[in-house]
């Protein structure tokens, strides 16, 4: 036998663009294998198709295998693929990304590495949640505070709206089922916020472990960016849907959730505010410009970069 077999790699250009894909797919007990460009998901129901470019994270679950050309094509389409446990709630690994440029990753280093710079971005994001407040004389701990009222005032204005009881966030990660039922809904729903989130940041290029806020942990930003949306998009949803006693919380907040991003338009959101938080305004149409880019190398300089794949013996 000669030459490759298999289909064919898609190249960059035939790709959807990460704002455009649908936002995650939680996969459980089920065998993920590849038929041509598409994924092949086998489990008791039978077989589901899903386009491979079209994803944007792909949550897989308890049970799930993986095929080669399966995680070929994951690979080849840039999904991000992050493997939980069940119900969605622990996070164990993630695959490939998307990024063809380490432009967003360059620069997230240099913000996060200068506290002038990371105290800055720090309040930025503070300010998305505080947009009618003045938040640029806040010291970090007052800006914790604030936050922390906030949230407590969210959770007791969703109670009232939903007539669900609410106490306090009580979760164990280790025991999805020892929680309460808000709370188990708040879990999934904000599991399901996070991997979307991680899916967008690697998508991109940037680092899920340098946060701004958070600090030292492999998701750090990936945290960072989730607490900018949970007010209009997790909470409530949890609450929603506690409030309708489903037979299995964590599949229905799951559904919701997914419906939640696609409406509200997150994916969107967390490419534009990312961008937002790291360039400034006359440099964000450049860097959104730099995700559809070839993945060209170059050589560092001092100077600036110089191009790769040249012998520079007589230069």
């Amino acid at each position: 036998m000669s030459g490759v077999q298999g289909s064919r790699p898609l190249e960059r250009y035939e790709l959807t663009r990460i704002r455009d894909r649908a936002s995650f797919l939680y996969v459980e007990k089920a065998t993920i294998a590849r038929d041509r460009n598409a994924l092949t998901i086998r489990a008791e129901e039978g077989v589901t198709y899903v386009p491979g470019a079209g994803l944007a994270c792909l949550m897989a679950g308890p049970g799930t295998r993986i095929t080669h050309q399966g995680m070929s094509l994951l690979g080849e389409c840039g999904v991000s693929t992050v493997w939980v446990g069940e119900q969605g709630i622990r996070y164990y690994a993630h695959g490939r990304s998307l990024a063809a440029s380490t432009r967003y990753l360059v620069k997230q280093a240099e913000l996060v590495s200068n506290p002038r710079s990371r105290v800055a971005v720090a309040r930025a994001m503070y300010a998305m949640r505080f947009p009618q407040e003045d938040v640029s004389g806040l010291t970090m701990q007052q800006l914790r505070g604030r936050e922390g009222a906030r949230v407590r005032k969210i959770y007791r204005e969703e109670s009232e709206r939903t007539g669900v009881e609410w106490n306090r966030r009580d979760f164990d990660a280790e025991d999805f089922d020892a929680s309460d039922e808000i709370n188990k809904a708040l879990s999934a729903a904000h599991t399901c916020l996070y991997g979307l989130v991680h899916a967008v940041i690697a998508a991109l290029g940037a680092s899920p472990g340098l946060g701004f806020v958070h600090h030292g942990h492999e998701r750090a930003f990936v945290y960072d960016v989730a607490d900018l949306y949970k007010a209009e998009v997790t909470i409530p949803t949890a609450f929603e849907v506690t409030a309708e006693n489903p037979p299995d919380i964590g599949s229905a907040v799951r559904y919701r959730v997914r419906d939640s991003i696609s409406t509200g338009r997150v994916i969107e959101s967390i490419i534009r505010d990312v961008t937002q938080l790291f360039f400034s305004a006359d440099e964000v149409d450049a860097a959104l410009d730099s995700l559809a880019g070839d993945n060209v190398i170059s050589l560092w300089d001092p100077k600036g970069a110089v191009a790769g794949g040249t012998n520079y013996e007589d230069f």
